[in-house]
């Protein structure tokens, strides 16, 4: 029919498609009338099977959805039972039990994480015990800059929390270095951070380390990317807090 025509009776015009002076109309049941650039099927069912494949927004209260048909949808249908197999394999499960498995999986991955963070928590505590034999006495002040081997985060906070209460009145510095970045946690006991602070002591090494950080008066965190001059940084402790006292 003509195009005017078309338009009139509710077919949809779509995207940036040019039409002529006469279309095809296409209908599809009640669901949609819409004008038709190239008619490929004589019929929908010639399609056969219809998978979407990709469902994305392409502006406000519009999605845009893709999908494949065809041989092309049993081939990609086949493409994903085959990951499915291999995926099953390597979990020594069958197709079925996917989702059980995987749910076993993530529980034991879980007791694990929690394991491993007893351990480290549990090493921090025999590290902070040692560490503490290797404080300098500054006027009264314990002060310690050590490293840490393969210590987290979560490692330090609790190593430097065990330091401060072994220590008493204390100025102390503790690093770890993982994947070439350095992770820094400064601490000063309640009694010295009127002279002390422990963002400006923290800072002090980070910046010889090419980082930077900051905090409370009483602890503070930071990071680098130079961990060949940590050793340096480190040494430098007790000096830099010589001067605050």
């Amino acid at each position: 029919m003509a195009y005017d025509d078309a338009i009139k009776s509710g077919a949809m015009a779509l995207f940036g498609e040019k039409y002529g002076d006469h279309v095809r109309v296409v209908g599809m049941d009640k669901f949609s009338t819409e004008l038709c650039g190239g008619t490929h099927v004589q019929r929908t069912g010639d399609i056969g099977l219809f998978k979407i494949v990709v469902e994305s927004g392409v502006a406000a209260g519009i999605r845009r959805v893709e999908a494949i048909t065809g041989e092309g949808a049993v081939n990609w249908v086949q493409q994903l039972d085959a990951r499915m197999q291999e995926t099953a394999a390597a979990l020594k499960a069958q197709p079925g039990e996917l989702t059980q498995r995987i749910a076993q999986v993530q529980d034991h991955v879980k007791a694990l994480e929690k394991e491993l963070s007893a351990l480290k928590s549990k090493l921090a505590s025999s590290q902070g015990d040692e560490l503490a034999n290797q404080a300098v006495d500054i006027n009264g002040v314990k002060v310690l800059a050590a490293l840490l081997e393969g210590a987290d985060s979560k490692t330090l906070r609790e190593t430097l929390d065990k330091l401060k209460d072994k220590l008493k009145s204390a100025a102390i510095v503790l690093a770890s270095v993982s994947d070439g970045k350095v992770a820094l946690i400064a601490g000063v006991t309640a009694d010295l951070t009127a002279k002390v602070k422990a963002g400006e002591l923290v800072n002090f090494v980070a910046q010889q380390v090419g980082g930077k950080g900051g905090g409370r008066a009483d602890m503070a965190q930071a990071g680098g990317t130079q961990p060949d001059n940590l050793a340096a940084a480190l040494s430098a402790v007790p000096e830099w807090v010589k001067t605050r006292l």
